[in-house]
Order: C-alpha cells, then structure tokens, then sequence
C-alpha cells in the first residue's frame, strides 16, 4: 500500500512522528449515483486538509489520542468507473487492511461504499451490526433504476442474512422502506429523529453490548443547520453533542471494527462544514482506540 507522508496526511502529524499504526485512512472519493446535490467527490481531500486544523489534544481523553493510535493515510488512487467494480475495490483494500490487523477508516464519496467497505466485515465475522448515523434509510431495493444507489446502501448490506442495524437521526423514509422495515424489524432498529427527546440510550447499550460493530455515518444525520454542505440536507437532525454520546457507548459497549464517513459535499468558501466532519473522524477514532 503506498501511503501519504505523515504531514501531508490525516492530521497533518509531523514526519519526524514514528507512531506504529493502527488505523488506515482510505480516501474514497465514489460519486455515481447522486440523486440532488453534487460534491462528494471532493470529500476526501477536503476532508483531510481541514483535519491539520484539528486539535490533536483531546479535552475529554486528556490526552492527544493520535500518539496512542498511529494513523497512516492511503495515497489517493484511480477509483473504477463502474459501480460494481469500484465495491470490489474498496472491498479488496478494506481486506487487505484487515489482514493487517488494522482498523480501516474511508472517507467518501457518497454512500453508496458501504456494502463495499462492508464485504471483508461480513467473511470475518459470524455476525455484524452495523451502527448507522443518517437522515435517510437508505432501505429502498433500488433507486433510479440502481441497485446501488446511495439510497440502497443498507438495504444491500442487509442482503447479507448475518448483518443487522441500528440507525440513528432517520427522518426521511419511503412507503417501501416502510414495508421492508416492518417485515425486518428483528434485523432492524431505527431511533428516529422525531423522537430524539424520547431516546432510551440504556436500550441502545443492551442491543449493542459485546458485539461487533461497523459505523457508518452519512453527515446529512447531522442537522441541516449545522452540516448543509451534503447532497440531500435535512432539518431535525442530530447535533455535536448527542451524536459524541452515542459513539462513546458504542466504543466502550462493543467491539468497533471499522468505520466510513460519507456524503460531505464540500461547498467552497465554508470551510467549517469540512472541519466538522474532520473533527468527527478523528472523535471516532480516539472513543475507539482510547474511550473506557
């Protein structure tokens, strides 16, 4: 794998930092099957330049987490035109991370990388749940005529009998996502945004206790009035705040395996919205590696 140098990479860290790694950022600028705004292309690299903004010292760890991780950032590479093919790659980088032992981080492109990022999870492991942050569920069998949409995401990763999901922020769903979610609904819980004030967190903890875990999270699950800069915003989203708590129970009830961030679609001029979504890369890997 050929890797960024330090300081050109996630964070920015100085080159003379030798830090033994534990986490593979994958820049994974997908963008294909787009249904409003367009920009996710861009992610990545927007992304990571905002992230040697980031503090490295962490005021809830006390400490600079990066120093106990270790974070080597892939070189940006020639992603496949075809949909499909471009899956099979990240699959094949996201297996060759995990042969390593290491914990892969991908950075979108839209959200149509999750069953992708996800298929060398589903060989490893006998069961895996997937913890899903989005407005949308991202449940429908297709969408404009593509199996693969962004709006199909979960429903393929679902296709797989040994995963399971826990969304959180759902506010935007179909009459068919509907329908498959009621026949699913052993395989499927949804914490939806209209019910924020009514969250039971300790039901959250006791789903997801002692298991493995996949994060995937869609930055249009934030409020719209803190993260427009998505294809498709939402308003009565979740906020910084609520969104640290649920990662926190997630990093120290179960088992985080691997994680992508997806569908920022930078909007030039507002850097704030590309620091947001730096800061949230680099909060889930310090809770992670480092939340007790």
């Amino acid at each position: 794998m050929n890797y960024l140098s330090n300081k050109k990479g996630f964070l920015g860290i100085d080159n003379n930092r030798n830090i033994k790694e534990k986490v593979i950022v994958v820049p994974f600028g997908l963008e294909k099957t787009i249904s409003y705004g367009s920009g996710t292309k861009n992610g990545p690299k927007e992304i990571i330049k905002a992230s040697h903004q980031v503090e490295l010292y962490d005021e809830d760890l006390k400490c600079e987490p990066y120093k106990k991780i270790g974070i080597k950032t892939l070189k940006p590479f020639k992603i496949n035109k075809n949909i499909k093919k471009a899956l099979n790659q990240i699959s094949k980088i996201n297996e060759q991370i995990l042969n390593n032992n290491l914990f892969p981080l991908v950075l979108g492109g839209e959200h149509s990388i999750t069953p992708g990022c996800l298929v060398p999870f589903i060989k490893k492991y006998r069961k895996i749940c997937l913890l899903h942050f989005d407005a949308h569920a991202d449940l429908r069998e297709s969408y404009n005529g593509n199996r693969f949409s962004h709006a199909s995401a979960i429903k393929r990763c679902l296709d797989y009998k040994n995963v399971s999901v826990v969304s959180f922020g759902i506010r935007n769903i179909s009459s068919s996502e509907i329908s498959y979610f009621k026949k699913n609904n052993s395989r499927i819980k949804i914490f939806w945004a209209k019910d924020k004030n009514k969250w039971n967190l300790k039901e959250f903890k006791k789903i997801i206790k002692n298991k493995i875990i996949y994060l995937t999270f869609d930055v249009d699950g934030f409020d719209a009035s803190l993260m427009p800069a998505t294809g498709t915003p939402e308003p009565g989203g979740l906020f910084w705040d609520e969104t640290l708590n649920i990662i926190k129970i997630a990093a120290k009830h179960s088992n985080i395996v691997g994680a992508d961030i997806n569908e920022l679609a930078p909007i030039k001029g507002f850097n704030a919205y590309n620091f947001i979504v730096a800061k949230l890369a680099y909060k889930i890997l310090s809770y992670k590696f480092l939340y007790r």
